[in-house]
């Protein structure tokens, strides 16, 4: 990997895009309106980002629905979209460096990261899904000899998409492979704080043969451009990654515009439950540390609820926090960085009242708790964990979105599940134990769309990932979110 002078010096020749790209092309906010983009690390003004609204995306869906009404993209064959999303990939794989940066700078993450999880990630899944294609069969229903049913699965339309900023990349490559790779056009609109990455794929995209108005980019606040693209009359899906409450917004939105269907995929609380019969502690301390604070936190998916069987609490505490010494805030272009910033101040803001909530509400904090600083810049957080946590405590109970796990012990399989479901969230879980028979039962009984048993994060683009409760409904990855940028339509033909 390259060293951190070698990455800053490539960050330096970096051309950054700040304007939306709509039907094959960059342009302006119609308003001119524009926000800054920051680096979290530095502080530093990074690109003035177009502010999109109603206009712009009015002018986005309708460059889409044009698109797709022509049949340029949704009418192809099977084999040649499959073609064209390879041949993005393959241009993705060319610009690594470019887009290892890209999400870094934004957003503050550790290039180690970028290079090691997010885009070999973000290449399986285009590779996957455009590998999919030409492999979907309709149906034939078993009718009467006098008649045909056919049944297919038909593009919808113009989706909408709206992705988060904590994985800038490959939050929307989840969504946008299989809805293009269905056939439809897309509008993303990203999160305010990270936009530059999807505005550089949309460019790919059309190098690589995509043609124009399939994919529209349109940057923009979420009260205004976000909350224009959920009420749009002419997007059919709307997909999402974010919190549950904005996630209820947007389904008040499609009740109040044309009933689109909304594909969730919000908030977590995830807990992990570690038996007395864990054949290997060590792993399991390793696991527990990166599941909440690789990312900086920063993952719906975190492990932020750590429940101990009472006889191993002490013996695996004293190995995590052994291991979490080992995740020090840096620079986020030094490779040898395991955190690097939070998003920005506000969100500084928001772990250390957590944080103090928990302290004032009678947790006890083992190590962390404390902002940090690299250079005396930046929004960076310690590896925050803090014990005696109860399901009454605010901090167990809301998302946090950073570095900080509260901990808890338990006496029995049933307690662990009482205290595991004990949320409104239901997106994953972890669950250690040597026992086949009780990893089948805990993980039945957890509420949660995913499980990982000995394990966390585990998958591929084989997987679905999504969940259940104030979690959402969506899924994305593994052929199920083909299925959902799609109608179910049914011909009967009588002979």
């Amino acid at each position: 990997m390259k060293q951190a002078s070698e990455w800053k010096a490539l960050a330096g020749e970096l051309r950054l895009h700040g304007q939306a790209y709509i039907d094959g092309g960059f342009r302006p906010a119609l308003s001119g309106d524009t926000f800054r983009s920051i680096n979290p690390a530095t502080e530093q003004w990074l690109v003035d980002v177009a502010s999109c609204g109603q206009e712009d995306v009015d002018a986005a869906v309708a460059s889409g629905l044009r698109a797709f009404r022509a049949g340029t993209w949704s009418k192809i064959s099977p084999a040649e979209r499959k073609r064209v999303l390879l041949r993005l990939a393959d241009l993705l794989e060319q610009h690594h460096d470019e887009f290892a940066l890209l999400d870094s700078l934004d957003v503050g993450k550790p290039i180690a990261e970028m290079v090691t999880v997010d885009i070999p990630e973000s290449l399986d899944c285009w590779r996957w899904t455009a590998e999919a294609i030409d492999k979907l069969y309709g149906e034939i229903a078993p009718t009467a000899a006098h008649t045909l049913g056919l049944i297919s699965h038909q593009p919808v339309g113009v989706v909408g998409a709206i992705t988060p900023w904590n994985y800038p990349l490959l939050m929307a490559t989840w969504k946008l492979a299989p809805a293009l790779a269905a056939g439809n056009s897309v509008v993303i609109k990203p999160s305010e704080k990270a936009s530059l990455s999807m505005l550089r794929l949309a460019e790919l995209a059309t190098e690589a043969g995509l043609p124009d108005g399939v994919l529209n980019v349109v940057p923009g606040l979420g009260e205004v451009a976000g909350k224009a693209l959920a009420l749009h009359h002419d997007v059919r899906v709307l997909t999402f990654t974010g919190s549950s409450r904005v996630a209820g917004m947007l389904l008040q939105y499609a009740g109040q515009s044309n009933l689109k269907r909304v594909l969730i995929e919000a908030g977590g609380k995830s807990p992990m439950l570690v038996f007395d019969d864990c054949s290997d502690l060590a792993a399991a301390a390793r696991v527990a540390a990166a599941s909440i604070f690789s990312n900086q936190g920063e993952m719906c998916i975190a492990c932020s609820r750590l429940y101990l069987q009472n006889g191993i609490k002490q013996a695996f505490l004293d190995q995590l926090l052994q291991v979490a010494a080992d995740y020090r805030v840096g620079d986020p272009l030094d490779p040898e960085t395991k955190m690097g910033a939070v998003i920005d101040a506000t969100q500084l803001a928001t772990i250390e009242r957590y944080v103090q909530s928990a302290i004032d509400q009678g947790g006890s904090v083992l190590t962390g708790g404390l902002p940090e600083y690299v250079q005396g810049q930046g929004f960076f957080v310690k590896p925050t964990i803090i014990d005696d946590a109860r399901s009454d405590m605010v901090f167990v109970q809301e998302e946090i979105f950073g570095p900080v796990l509260a901990v808890a012990g338990f006496a029995t399989e049933a307690e662990a599940v009482e205290l595991a479901n004990d949320t409104i969230y239901g997106l994953g879980a972890s669950v250690w134990t040597s026992d086949l028979s009780r990893a089948h039962r805990v993980s039945g009984a957890i509420e949660s769309g995913m499980v990982w048993v000995n394990g966390w994060g585990g998958g591929d683009s084989l997987m679905p990932f999504g969940g259940v409760k104030a979690s959402g409904n969506g899924r994305d990855k593994s052929l199920h979110s083909l299925e959902k940028y799609t109608d179910v339509k049914a011909v009967w033909i009588s002979l």
